[in-house]
């Protein structure tokens, strides 16, 4: 310690830090989800180092546990907006395993959400775990359709079930799943079963429902 510092101003010295520290946190914690972001980098840094590769067609599973923050109104389970906030993180943990995030930025490329529809069939109590499974059910040249279902591990009810589109920009995904897919991406290939699946009946009366709204939206209804 600098001998010029009296026990007196290493004192306040140190009030003066905490006191800063504590008020960067509050103001970082009210100007950004800091939450959020943590849990994305622990699910990224999870899938990319302790979590074996899957391939692109795997349905691949996250675990969750509905907490006080997750909770609605009636402080019993989980609220409505929280299961479309936990699809980001199974769906980080799925882009990092499959190798599909790295592909669309090694072509230049980036995603986004697009759109994505959600029932809730039975709600998720209070400190109760439960798991997301999530899976590619189709892809055409611009767009990747990814089925998301909340499960509960005792009985393997599905208590919500979601669909999202996600919009890929400036590349092919035909040419990025045809990527891989392949037999270096992925032993066996097309020979191990692996091929692209045919379109769902229920997505593509959504696909069609999507159309419609974006006619509506052209023509300014």
């Amino acid at each position: 310690m600098d001998p010029r510092i009296t026990p007196v101003d290493s004192s306040m010295l140190y009030y003066y830090v905490a006191v800063g520290t504590l008020s960067s946190l509050v103001f970082f914690y009210w100007s950004l989800d800091l939450h959020y972001f943590l849990r994305l980098g622990i699910v990224y840094v999870n899938a990319r180092l302790f979590k074996k590769k899957s391939h692109i067609l795997d349905n691949l599973k996250v675990a969750g546990i509905c907490l006080t923050t997750d909770v609605d109104h009636l402080l019993t389970h989980m609220n409505n907006a929280r299961f479309l906030r936990e699809i980001d993180f199974a769906r980080a943990d799925f882009y990092q395993r499959t190798g599909l995030y790295g592909a669309i930025r090694s072509k230049g490329g980036s995603v986004c959400q697009g759109s994505s529809t959600i029932r809730y069939r039975k709600f998720i109590p209070l400190f109760s775990i439960y798991h997301i499974q999530s899976k590619v059910i189709y892809w055409d040249s611009s767009n990747i359709y990814m089925e998301h279902r909340f499960i509960s591990p005792g009985d393997e009810f599905v208590r919500a079930i979601a669909i999202c589109k996600q919009r890929v920009l400036n590349v092919d995904v035909e040419d990025i799943m045809r990527n891989l897919m392949s037999t270096e991406k992925c032993p066996g290939g097309p020979e191990a079963g692996h091929s692209k699946p045919e379109i769902p009946l229920d997505l593509l009366r959504w696909m069609e429902c999507n159309e419609i709204s974006s006619a509506n939206l052209r023509n300014g209804c």
